[in-house]
């Protein structure tokens, strides 16, 4: 084998083998990542089926129900809610009224939680919870307006 012809073997092995250990690195990237959805997301089927993802939002009031490690309970973004049911210990901060993100899956309108986070102070709030919070406030006042509106005509 001439010495041209060994270069460019080589070169092609390179490209073939960086190829591969790219195609394998997104790959597994794509299978970990982990998107942030609301309720309102989830009721407008937003959310991918069969596949983990986050609900946040706002644990709402009175909802939660407690049978020694399962707790059921509601998350809402104050225009949609979304019921959760968890199995395991929940955090010292998980509260009523109290931001929460939960990690799980949607399985018949019920998302299963493997994992629920709480806020750990109380100023703070997920970026995406916040978002999906102000997003629903406004469509609540723009709803509230043109009910409003229409009722005074």
């Amino acid at each position: 084998m001439k010495p041209r012809h060994k270069r460019l073997a080589i070169a092609g092995g390179v490209v073939v083998a960086v190829g591969a250990i790219a195609a394998l690195v997104l790959n597994a990237f794509q299978s970990n990542l982990v998107f942030f959805y609301s309720p309102s997301q989830i009721a407008s089927h937003e959310a991918p089926a069969n596949r983990t993802f986050r609900l946040g939002g706002l644990v709402q009031e009175g909802t939660v129900k407690r049978d020694g490690v399962k707790v059921n309970f509601v998350v809402t973004d104050t225009a949609k809610t979304v019921p959760v049911q968890y199995e395991g210990i929940l955090p010292d901060l998980f509260k009523e009224g109290k931001g929460v993100v939960a990690q799980g899956q949607l399985r018949d309108g019920v998302f299963v939680a493997r994992e629920v986070l709480a806020k750990h102070d109380e100023n703070y709030m997920p970026p995406e919870a916040a978002e999906a919070l102000k997003k629903a406030q406004q469509v609540n006042d723009q709803m509230s307006k043109g009910v409003a509106q229409g009722s005074t005509k």
